[in-house]
């Protein structure tokens, strides 16, 4: 590989390459294959300007043979790029602001103000629907301060007033969808399988290759201890598979051919043969990207105290602005008041505090499925365990595998074994709280049901007390008849 040294210092060099353009593909297989080298600290490829920056320790002339070396062919062969990346989400993002801006501007400064002012209110459209469903709703929220402002600012024919906060106003909503989905890539990448090879059963014999180069239909080798890459079907051989990291059983499951295996668990006992389904990165991240945008529906305690707090901000806001207006009688003034509003700020500040806290657990092998676990593990002042219980967990695997108690203490420390049981009893905890926190809600809803049927069960009971009185006569007259026959009988 050619290229260029721009600047260098002790441990850290920045080069730039030799070559017209640098595709996003070709920016992620350079940064893995710097990455997966023993020198690196720390490395950023910058695809537009195709520049390199490489914190790295040890010998410099080592390093620079080794980037010399450097092929984009062989780099595909043995390296594994991760099969989702940020660099193509923050280009995307990158490429709507830039655009943005220079939209608002090619509009400040070039068009007439006619067609200016016509696409200012074809703007406001969104805007003022967003504060009428407010209205119509009888909720006061931010998107009504919005619209408020916004139509105040146009009435008052301030048209570059109004179109600079729609601009602010995008251009904030841009960043914070950014932001977000950047949080849950980053989330999602981290908590993602870190597997680079697998043994690829061929025609030749079993092949180490890299997870990139697997297609479905192919025939994937594990065994014992092993983490299933992809997701398939168990071809030969009988295994028992630890789900606990997508189902949360305890217990490993059996498989046997023909059984379905998914990425990310674990092969605990036996050897199998899989045929893979889908390929690298098509499930295992789908489902990681769900679990997250679900965990984000378990608002923890805080969570929620701060979405209410934000609400109700909302009125003192606009209380002040016509405070404003009224002792001053100046509608700039006013409208500076609905345009500092820190309730976005709130609600957006949160769950992503949520998503970093899941974000460092998940660095530490530590997988947390939202908010208010997080609250419930805080809660808690101490756990321990105790010899009883480990005596008895001890016993429990004896049964289980048909061991004596001393073969289970020799096979498993006592250590990891306290350390399995903690974990348990932390879960356990945590879905105890979350339940908890749950229950008040249930107990309102039940409540709420009865005052609504109330009405219904008396009608209900005045109809049951009328009943009986209607049906004596009825019952009464079949009598009279059924005597009435009998008497011809008898004589």
């Amino acid at each position: 590989m050619n290229a260029t040294i721009l600047h260098e210092s002790r441990g850290r060099i920045r080069f730039q390459l030799q070559q017209k353009r640098m595709t996003l593909a070709q920016a992620d297989l350079l940064e893995a294959w710097l990455q997966g080298k023993s020198w690196t600290r720390q490395v950023t490829v910058h695809e537009r300007t195709r520049a390199v920056i490489l914190y790295y320790e040890g010998d410099r002339q080592r390093v620079l043979n080794a980037i010399r070396q450097f092929s984009w062919q062989k780099a595909e062969q043995t390296v594994s790029v991760p099969a989702h990346s940020s660099r193509a989400l923050n280009r995307e993002f990158e490429e709507k602001l830039v655009g943005k801006i220079l939209c608002k501007a090619a509009s400040t400064l070039f068009l007439p103000p006619p067609l200016r002012i016509a696409r200012i209110l074809w703007h406001m459209i969104p805007f003022i629907g967003r504060g009428l469903r407010c209205l119509l709703h009888r909720t006061i929220k931010v998107e009504l301060l919005d619209a408020l402002s916004i139509s105040i600012s146009a009435c008052r024919r301030d048209f570059s007033t109004a179109g600079m906060v729609m601009f602010l106003l995008e251009v904030g909503e841009l960043l914070e969808e950014w932001t977000r989905k950047k949080s849950v890539e980053d989330l999602a990448r981290s908590m993602s399988l870190n597997v680079d090879r697998v043994w690829l059963r061929t025609a030749q014999g079993e092949v180490l290759v890299p997870i990139s180069q697997v297609q479905p239909g192919d025939a994937v080798i594990v065994r014992a201890g092993g983490i299933i890459p992809l997701d398939g079907l168990v071809l030969e051989g009988e295994i028992t598979v630890n789900q606990a990291s997508l189902t949360g059983e305890s217990i490993p499951v059996p498989k046997h051919p023909g059984g379905a295996v998914y990425a990310g668990t674990v092969v605990e006992e036996g050897e199998c043969v899989l045929e893979v389904k889908q390929a690298s990165g098509q499930s295992r991240y789908d489902q990681i990207v769900q679990m997250i945008e679900q965990s984000e529906q378990m608002k923890s305690a805080t969570e929620s105290k701060a979405a209410n707090l934000a609400d109700k901000l909302v009125p003192y806001t606009l209380a002040g602005s016509l405070l404003d207006f009224a002792l001053t009688r100046n509608a700039a003034r006013a409208l500076s008041v609905l345009m500092v509003d820190f309730s976005c700020a709130l609600k957006l500040a949160m769950p992503l505090a949520v998503l970093s806290a899941m974000r460092e657990a998940s660095q530490s092998r530590i997988t947390v499925k939202g908010g208010k676990f997080l609250e419930a593990v805080a809660a808690a002042e101490n756990m321990e365990v105790t010899e009883e219980e480990c005596e008895a967990e001890v016993s429990k695997l004896a049964e289980q595998y048909k061991l004596t108690p001393e073969q289970v203490k020799a096979a498993v420390s006592v250590d990891a074994l306290k350390q399995d049981l903690l974990l348990q009893k932390a879960s356990k905890l945590v879905v105890d709280e979350a339940k908890v926190g749950e229950a008040p809600k249930k107990e309102e809803a039940a409540e709420e049901k009865p005052k609504k049927t109330t009405r219904k069960k008396k009608t209900e009971e005045a109809a049951g007390e009328e009943q009986p009185a209607e049906e004596k006569p009825k019952r009464t007259r079949k009598k009279k008849t059924e005597e009435s026959a009998e008497e011809p009988k008898a004589e």
